[in-house]
């Protein structure tokens, strides 16, 4: 059985501060939202203010091939742990190491060939594609006019045949048959009750949904909960027959990502001010000083700057420099070396050069190892969305503490050094600054 605490001893040591497990689409992921301005709004708060001290868990109905398509397609950050296929996968770290004991759990009265089985004898349920059906997980499609009756005729049926199964509707078309064990609410209680087991227990668990197969994780004792404002009728109407009352609970006034934001707020489980949302930085207080939190400003600035929404001046390009050891350097991916005042003073040349098009900057994986009373070594992933290119750099940078005072003076950039992720070179480097 994997250890959380291995997987995790060089990013989380003690309790996590809070941990979010939160649905993709429609919840974290808002497919009506063509510039993903709430998702990037939850990027830019997540690393600035809970990376360093808390836990990002994705809980999908999705399976890993459909996980990993829509990470190429939306600004996604890299979640500690990934819950998949409706609670029947469960993986650790971005290399996604599976938890072979939640696998021995979900074997217990499961027979897939079974479920297949019976399954073909009802002409109302249409498969879905063979990327969907998972070790213990069978998909189907069905018309909700048609539900209810087949999946009370199908559980009759496979109980018979000594199996003990659980059958969730959502979306108004999805019926997902998955042993009895399985499911997203269970898969959280069994990660919760394994934190527990190692004594880091998280200090506050937020879950978040927008559709049936999310109720579950509501019910789950001790878990604030979420459904964001375009939640679909299945789960207000659940809410409505189980959890009308609880103060635990709440349906958000905001759409999607927007929607967890809120919800930070109103259980008061932390900072809820993203930098994205703050004109003047100074302005942005965080709960917890870090470096995330300059890496994160760093960029969200330059990412103004490129399109033309900073005010340009040259008192923040003088801030910029203040902000840098008169020494320090950047290595680019392509292995040049210049100093960081030499590309601050190449920034003046860009301003405004993405206004009115599609470019977005933001920041990964921001962690953060100190080096020494008032240093840090800090990795990061810097993505640039430019038009339809994509393109990281994985990042390593050394920061120090600004003045006396520690790290509540601000930070003084020492050094960058980037390389580029395979599969996300730039095609064109002839402008590429940070």
């Amino acid at each position: 059985m994997i250890l959380i605490g291995t997987i995790f001893m060089d990013r989380i040591t003690k309790a996590a501060r809070l941990m979010i497990v939160s649905d993709l689409d429609h919840t974290m992921v808002d497919h009506h939202d063509p510039e993903n301005m709430s998702l990037l709004r939850f990027n830019a708060l997540w690393e600035s203010n809970y990376r360093h001290d808390s836990l990002l868990v994705f809980s999908t109905g999705r399976s890993p091939t459909l996980y990993k398509q829509l990470r190429k397609e939306k600004p996604m950050l890299t979640p500690d742990i990934t819950i998949m296929s409706v609670g029947t996968e469960i993986t650790y770290g971005s290399s996604m190491l599976p938890d072979d004991g939640w696998v021995k759990i979900l074997n217990q009265k499961w027979d897939r060939n079974v479920v297949i089985e019976e399954t073909s004898k009802f002409p109302e349920l249409t498969l879905q594609a063979e990327t969907e059906q998972r070790p213990h997980k069978v998909s189907f499609y069905v018309d909700k006019t048609k539900a209810q009756v087949v999946m009370k005729e199908l559980s009759s049926r496979l109980e018979k045949r000594g199996l003990d199964v659980k059958l969730i509707y959502s979306g108004g078309m999805d019926l997902d048959v998955l042993p009895q064990g399985a499911g997203k609410g269970q898969a959280l209680s069994y990660l919760l009750n394994k934190l527990k087991t190692e004594g880091t227990l998280p200090v506050n668990t937020l879950a978040c949904g927008d559709s049936g197969n999310d109720a579950e994780l509501f019910s789950i004792p001790d878990v604030y909960g979420v459904m964001v404002s375009n939640a679909q009728e299945e789960l207000l109407q659940w809410h409505a027959e189980n959890a009308k009352g609880n103060p635990n609970i709440i349906h958000a006034k905001e759409r999607c990502a927007a929607g967890i934001i809120e919800a930070i707020g109103h259980f008061n489980l932390g900072s809820n001010t993203s930098p994205r949302d703050v004109a003047d930085f100074v302005e942005c207080k965080l709960d917890h000083v870090n470096p995330g939190y300059e890496v994160v400003k760093f960029y969200l600035f330059y990412e103004r700057w490129r399109r033309g929404e900073a005010a340009n001046c040259e008192t923040y390009i003088a801030s910029l420099k203040a902000s840098c050891d008169p020494t320090a350097t950047f290595v680019f991916p392509t292995g040049v070396e210049k100093t960081l005042h030499e590309c601050i003073y190449a920034m003046k040349g860009c301003y405004g050069d993405q206004k009115g098009k599609q470019f977005r900057v933001w920041v990964d994986r921001v962690l953060s190892t100190p080096t020494g009373s008032n240093t840090w070594l800090v990795k990061f992933d810097k993505w640039e969305l430019s038009g339809d290119e994509r393109c990281c750099c994985v990042t390593t940078a050394k920061i120090n503490a600004k003045g006396s005072g520690g790290a509540s003076d601000g930070y003084t950039w020492v050094s960058v050094q980037q390389k580029w992720l395979e599969g996300y070179e730039k095609k064109d480097t002839s402008i590429w600054l940070f």
